[in-house]
């Protein structure tokens, strides 16, 4: 029964850390900074890219199938996006913080895409040069 207990704590505080993992590593990609190809083919025209930008972008995702690289469909972003975007209206003292989490995911997915983009850039010049 001890054997049970520990073994469950174990796995609880294995996942906490997964997941507090997760967040920071998206949370230090979500901090390079963002070319404006992606504001514009995004049609973003503020120089912050916000939480309400991450279907705009998602939709430059869509559009160019080319440029997804691994991981291209963001499911695992789209679903906590979903969820936080959830807690946020349901909650109204957790607003503020899903904004933030909200505008961390619209960033990470507009950082993967502007490196998706410019290897494609590169590949490009590349095959001109051949």
């Amino acid at each position: 029964m001890i054997g049970a207990i520990i073994l469950t704590v174990s796995l609880v505080a294995l996942g906490q850390f997964g997941l507090y993992y997760w967040r920071a590593m998206l949370s230090g990609v979500a901090a390079h900074a963002i070319s404006d190809r992606i504001r514009s083919a995004a049609g973003i025209s503020t120089a912050a890219i916000g939480a309400q930008d991450f279907y705009k972008i998602l939709i430059v995702n869509d559009l160019s199938p080319d440029l997804r690289g691994p991981g291209g469909s963001f499911r695992i972003i789209r679903t906590y996006y979903s969820i936080v975007e959830k807690l946020g209206k349901i909650v109204p003292a957790m607003a503020a913080w899903s904004n933030a989490e909200m505008t961390i995911c619209s960033r990470y997915v507009a950082v993967l895409m502007d490196q998706h983009m410019e290897r494609n850039m590169v590949c490009a010049s590349q095959m001109r040069g051949v």
